[in-house]
């Protein structure tokens, strides 16, 4: 059975950071795309960044230059460190994988971690 398990979320006060990260576990074949989303409160869940295996990434308008996401293509890990935090980016924050595993590919998530930052 692919899991994906994330940790490191938490509050911190405005200014701060966090360093998120999602170990995806099982048989998995291929790992195509790994990344982040977040939902707020009562808003949609909306992308904060990926890397695909090319190490191509993508990020939220709103967390360039703040963010940053890596990956340990060995450990099928992905990182997400988050400087300069807003209240802004209180959420809860879901790892997000596109791979391959029996019975096919197809998109992962895991159960989403909170992150509440502080004005």
């Amino acid at each position: 059975q692919v899991q994906l398990v994330e940790s490191g979320g938490g509050s911190v006060q405005a200014g701060g950071s966090l360093r998120l990260s999602c170990e995806a576990s099982g048989t998995i074949f291929r790992i195509y795309v790994m990344g982040w989303y977040r939902q707020a409160a009562g808003k949609q869940r909306e992308l904060v960044a990926t890397l695909t295996s090319g190490r191509d990434t993508n990020y939220a308008d709103s967390v360039k230059g703040r963010f940053t996401i890596s990956r340990d293509n060995g450990k099928n890990t992905v990182f997400l460190q988050m400087n300069s935090l807003k209240p802004e980016d209180t959420a809860v924050y879901y790892c997000y994988a596109d791979l391959v595993a029996i019975p096919g590919r197809r998109d992962q998530w895991g159960q989403g971690t909170q992150v509440t930052v502080a004005s």
